[in-house]
């Protein structure tokens, strides 16, 4: 998998299950800041993920968002698609391969292979597992 594509995988994953949305990018495309949190899979863990919507624009929206079709294949994002949350199918109910069959390891599977690619700073848990929103990010 080239890497846009993994890119686009694990942004995907990370802006379609978690919630809240704090408030909309000014440029009407989607949501400038979220905290990705599992409603599905409960887990502990020590703080929830922290997503800024906004830097990872510069990705075209199918680097992360996709869907799934009746059989269960993935079908690849269509510009003005409804966006689901990544949880609808990331979550051990839904008989996903092992790999990303829970939001929590879809979206690391994304997010650690496009940040791995950027800069490996990116992947220290810190990164995204913050205490608090950083507007500025």
């Amino acid at each position: 998998m080239n890497r846009k594509n993994l890119c686009r995988v694990w942004l995907v994953f990370g802006l379609l299950a978690f919630q809240p949305v704090y408030c909309v990018a000014a440029d009407g495309q989607g949501p400038e800041e979220i905290i990705l949190t599992p409603t599905i899979d409960i887990i502990k863990v020590p703080k929830p993920a922290y997503l800024p919507h906004h830097t990872h624009q510069w990705l075209e929206c199918d680097a992360c968002h996709h869907t799934q079709a009746e059989n269960g294949k993935k079908v690849e994002y269509i510009p003005g698609q409804a966006i689901q949350k990544c949880e609808s199918c990331h979550n051990s109910k839904a008989g996903m391969p092992e790999r990303v069959s829970t939001l929590k390891r879809a979206a690391h599977v994304l997010c650690m292979e496009c940040h791995r690619q950027q800069d490996k700073e990116l992947t220290k848990c810190g990164v995204c597992h913050t205490t608090t929103i950083k507007s500025d990010i």
